[in-house]
């Protein structure tokens, strides 16, 4: 009877050990998993406001510590309502897809652009030298959106509307640097 409980016991401890190890595999996942779903937008797979905030705060403490310049652009999508209306929801996810897409495009990696809102995204452009160097990326994103996007409802024609603050000309907090980006946009 021993044997039999010592033989079953080594049949079942490997089970119970895979099963645990498994388990703990699973719970590493999920756990990747949340963190991306806490820090990123779910439809773009952008940055999310919260990310994005962090990402500002290192900006403006390599420009206390090292003073380099970062900037602020404020990117809102023109007449997108009207994609909405038009299209349907699909499609204009469909175009707030590809519109991240092509501005991740245009930026290096030290910058970033998350999704604000709606059809309003942000783009922060880490060590700039000047206003003039802000103005040549948001130039460049301005000539992404010259090509339409590819929909399922077919080419759907979009353009943007963009304002640039700089830190620190334009105000050193991340509220009123996007207040002054906000006004540069009108």
């Amino acid at each position: 009877a021993v044997l039999t409980l010592l033989g079953a016991a080594l049949l079942v401890v490997p089970v119970i050990t895979m099963r645990h190890y498994q388990a703990l595999g699973r719970a590493e996942t999920e756990h990747e998993r949340s963190s991306y779903l806490a820090t990123h937008d779910l439809l773009t797979a952008l940055p999310n406001r919260f990310l994005f905030t962090d990402r500002f705060e290192q900006a403006f403490q390599r420009w206390q510590r090292d003073g380099n310049s970062f900037a602020l652009l404020l990117l809102d999508l023109d007449h997108f309502k009207d994609v909405n209306d038009r299209y349907g929801h699909d499609v204009g996810d469909q175009v707030l897809i590809g519109c991240s897409k092509r501005m991740a495009g245009q930026l290096r990696a030290c910058d970033t652009v998350a999704r604000h809102g709606g059809d309003e995204f942000v783009i922060l452009l880490g060590n700039i030298l000047n206003i003039e160097d802000a103005k040549s990326v948001g130039e460049k994103i301005l000539a992404a959106f010259v090509e339409p996007i590819e929909t399922a409802a077919g080419p759907v024609q979009l353009s943007c509307s963009i304002g640039i603050s700089v830190c620190p000309n334009h105000g050193e907090s991340l509220d009123i640097l996007r207040k002054s980006s906000d006004r540069a946009m009108y």
